[in-house]
């Protein structure tokens, strides 16, 4: 890790290491409620950024049915979240900027909240991907947000909470895939109900941050206090970024950027399209994406064309969606470790083309052991992530690589999903769309090993 981790902060009264206790976006020692609030937040949003896409992955053939989709539609409804992510994503740095994270990232749960709630009862395919939209703008968000608020709440161990809030982003995709066939049978076998019951998720995702959210104005004045205190040059730049903000995000940046040891002051934007890593992280990201969006959407029709039962194919992409649970603690562990993560780039690409491979050959009779591949090939997402904190030096600096890795990451991903079902369509097969996903895992392993590279976008960009 860099040494941006290991920092002090000096106030008027003491001199805490930041390794003491968690740290607010304004640099003050938060109080203990408001870190364990941090905390069921972080894990609470997780487990709601995947639920609203494999929930419908698993009901896809009955969604089809009801609103009579085509292979095609059906393929463009599994293109909506990488668009959103898109589309929605590049705005979060902006939002935080002048609202704060926690009152975005609460936007964003209710978001999720409501187009859940709506979607399955809009009327027609255009309302349907209109509600989904809403729902996947929070989720756009709120992915973008994550890695900024882990990085500022705890700047000491960005590696383990990456880990619990991957982890918790893959228990949610997992138990939304597993779970939402046995809960629309349960509640009369009705796809709108089987939808509808995540959004009670996404509800109780919204309440730890709303005393976040009231507790921010006061920290922000706090911290920019405390960091005025530090030394006169500090009063000054966080005074001009307070007045011109307006929030306790910016005057962090800028005190976050005097006091890092060893560390000169950086300009105000970074030229992140400079740096080859930054663009190297964003396709990986996006090729990555790509297959998890293909996977979360089609996975289980491939194995219900194959003769597995409705149930067990839900079953089986849960299996694949639940290998990210142990391995997404383990993966950013192991990652911060390493000064290059290759090696791991490129163990999760061998597993996913031996997992493409069965698909290929025989979907049914190896089912299990080609959705746990593809599991372990799928834990390139909680990596991504990892790089993202690792391949900046500050937080202003994560905050832009998280918005232009996930923002052109997301756009790199949208034919993926939709290509899958031109060809399933045009074909009357799967042969040729898993030869595609097969194909795209290459370069994927590629770049990867490019972004793993240890190196800063800051240093890139300044060269």
């Amino acid at each position: 890790m860099t040494g941006e981790e290991t920092r002090t902060t000096t106030s008027t009264t003491e001199c805490t290491p930041a390794a003491a206790a968690p740290r607010d976006p304004g640099g003050a020692p938060t109080r203990a409620w408001a870190t364990r609030l941090v905390v069921v937040g972080i894990v609470l949003s997780a487990l709601n950024l995947r639920p609203a896409i494999t929930s419908l992955g698993a009901l896809l053939e009955e969604v089809r049915d009801g609103l009579g989709m085509s292979g095609s539609v059906a393929g463009l409804l599994t293109s909506v979240p990488p668009l959103c992510f898109a589309v929605f994503g590049v705005m979060a740095p902006r939002l935080a900027r002048r609202f704060g994270p926690a009152a975005v990232v609460c936007a964003g749960m209710a978001a999720i909240t409501t187009g859940l709630l709506i979607r399955p009862y809009a009327g027609g395919t255009a309302g349907f991907l209109a509600a989904s939209a809403l729902a996947l703008m929070g989720i756009a968000v709120s992915n973008v947000l994550m890695p900024v608020i882990v990085k500022r709440w705890f700047p000491d161990r960005v590696g383990s909470m990456t880990g619990l809030y991957s982890m918790a982003l893959a228990a949610g995709t997992s138990v939304a895939a597993a779970a939402t066939v046995p809960l629309t049978d349960a509640l009369g076998g009705s796809w709108q109900s089987g939808l509808t019951v995540w959004a009670g998720l996404a509800a109780a995702a919204v309440l730890p941050w709303l005393p976040l959210v009231r507790e921010r104005s006061g920290a922000s004045t706090t911290a920019t206090g405390t960091a005025a205190q530090s030394t006169g040059t500090a009063a000054q730049s966080t005074g001009t970024a307070a007045q011109s903000t307006g929030t306790a995000v910016r005057a962090a940046e800028r005190t976050e950027e005097r006091h890092a040891p060893g560390e000169q002051t950086q300009p105000p934007a970074l030229r992140i399209t400079r740096s080859r890593t930054a663009w190297a992280l964003a396709v990986f990201f996006g090729l990555q994406a790509t297959a998890a969006y293909i996977t979360m959407g089609w996975m289980a029709q491939i194995f219900r064309d194959a003769g597995v039962p409705a149930g067990t194919a839900g079953l089986l992409l849960a299996v694949t969606m639940v290998m990210g649970v142990p391995l997404a603690f383990v993966i950013p562990r192991l990652a911060t470790r390493l000064p290059n993560q290759g090696p791991i780039v490129l163990a999760l690409g061998v597993c996913g083309l031996a997992g493409y491979a069965g698909l290929y050959f025989a979907p049914a009779g190896g089912a299990w052991a080609w959705a746990l591949l593809l599991g372990v090939s799928n834990c390139a997402f909680p990596l991504a992530l990892t790089m993202v904190g690792m391949r900046a030096r500050t937080g202003a600096g994560v905050a832009q690589l998280s918005a232009f890795a996930q923002s052109t990451g997301y756009l790199i991903s949208i034919p993926g999903p939709l290509l899958v079902g031109v060809l399933y369509q045009s074909s009357g097969g799967w042969g040729l769309p898993i030869g595609l996903m097969a194909a795209l895992m290459v370069p994927q392993m590629v770049v990867g090993v490019l972004a793993g590279r240890n190196r800063t976008v800051e240093e890139e960009a300044a060269a």
